[in-house]
């Protein structure tokens, strides 16, 4: 019988037979992932669409006020009240200070006594120089009788000479006396002018520890107390230099620097405008009083001074002001006027009947109705829908509407 061959490799356990489960979890992954995937991509598209992609490129103004002299003004600058008269008062001793009279604020004249100096050992020289005076003054009495005396004595011996009663040698005596005596005269005469010189160095060095004011005007700082030591030139570290500041307020001016481009607008008498930043409602006449012939090599500018035509006591030194150049003087009806909230004219747009702005709030815009009044120069005034300080889009474009993201430039 013949063999047949038998194929048993069908008999055999296929231990790698693949686990179809586990193959469908890792399709769904991977699915998943791709679905979640792609939902981030369309939520960043989104959201890059609605922040980015219509933003539009806008510029900016602010709405603020102005007085209506503004439009007679070339120029506009800031600076600092300065007085022109202002002195660090200090005494030519050196001793200790016995008496301040004055404090912060006071107002002085001329020639008023600010404070004093210890001068105990001054009056005493000047005490010691008065008896030396005296004593030579007692010494020249003496001398002027005895001169008077020997005078007479050799005139009587001169003549006696002249007739030849004495001798020569006599007469020599005689007319030694006399002349010795003139010159104790001269001597006592001298001596007197020289303790007067010294009782007047006396009074002088008295003179050097009283503190006086040299001119009318305010006390701004006190720069020592009673008890310590004032020396001219503050020669030690525990020595004061200065008692006392003070400032002629009547001569206080506006010096602001000015650009070398723009100085040609400005002249002397020019008329000005100022206002101090801290009245900014109160506003003051002034004129160019000075243009220093100077500039300013670092900063490009030149120094002017501006004169106040009217003054009162709230403009202090080294307060900080703007000063508005003229054309022409302000008449009493503008300087009298308040300000006026304006905005350019090229920040409006109209909408039938209506005169809309769009503010800028969180770089988007707000669409605002407003009323305007006064056309000043290239603004106008808002009376109604702003406020100061107000961001506003400047040249709004057609496409700009309310609430659109803007791109400030």
């Amino acid at each position: 019988m013949e063999k047949q061959n038998i194929d048993l490799s069908d008999l055999r356990i296929n231990r790698n037979k693949p686990d179809y489960e586990e193959e469908a979890r890792k399709k769904k992954k991977t699915i998943v992932n791709v679905l979640i995937f792609l939902l981030v991509i369309a939520v960043i598209f989104g959201v890059y669409k609605f922040f980015f992609r219509n933003a539009i490129n806008v510029s900016v103004v602010t709405a603020n006020y102005i007085y209506p002299s503004s439009s007679a003004s070339l120029l506009t600058a800031s600076g600092y009240i300065v007085p022109q008269r202002k002195a660090s008062i200090a005494s030519k001793g050196t001793g200790r200070l016995v008496y301040l009279g004055v404090e912060e604020g006071d107002k002085v004249k001329k020639g008023q006594i600010i404070a004093r100096l210890e001068s105990d050992d001054v009056h005493a020289r000047l005490n010691q120089a008065l008896a030396q005076l005296d004593m030579a003054k007692a010494q020249l009495n003496q001398e002027e009788v005895n001169f008077n005396q020997i005078q007479k004595d050799f005139q009587r011996r001169e003549s006696l000479f002249q007739t030849k009663v004495i001798t020569e040698s006599e007469y020599d005596i005689a007319k030694a006396q006399y002349l010795a005596s003139e010159a104790r005269i001269n001597s006592a005469r001298a001596t007197i002018k020289a303790y007067e010189a010294a009782v007047a160095g006396a009074k002088i060095d008295i003179e050097n520890t009283i503190i006086r004011a040299p001119f009318d005007g305010t006390v701004l700082t006190k720069d020592a107390d009673v008890g310590e030591i004032v020396a001219p030139f503050a020669s030690s570290l525990n020595s004061r230099g200065a008692v006392v500041t003070m400032a002629d307020m009547t001569s206080l001016q506006l010096e602001a620097d000015v650009s070398e481009s723009y100085i040609e607008r400005i002249k002397t008498e020019q008329p000005c405008e100022i206002i101090l930043d801290a009245y900014p409602d109160k506003r003051y006449r002034g004129v160019v009083w000075k243009i220093v012939p100077t500039a300013d090599r670092a900063k490009a500018t030149i120094l002017t001074k501006i004169k106040f035509l009217e003054i009162d006591e709230r403009v202090l030194p080294e307060m900080s002001a703007k000063v508005s150049f003229l054309t022409e003087p302000i008449p009493d009806s503008l300087l009298a006027a308040k300000p006026k909230l304006t905005i350019p004219l090229s920040a409006i747009k109209t909408s039938g009947n209506k005169r809309i702005v769009y503010r800028v709030i969180n770089n988007s815009a707000v669409e605002t109705e407003i009323n305007t009044g006064e056309i000043l120069s290239d603004k106008i005034e808002v009376t109604f829908g702003l406020k100061s300080g107000d961001v506003i889009v400047n040249n709004p474009r057609e496409e700009i509407s309310d609430k659109e993201k803007l791109i400030i430039e």
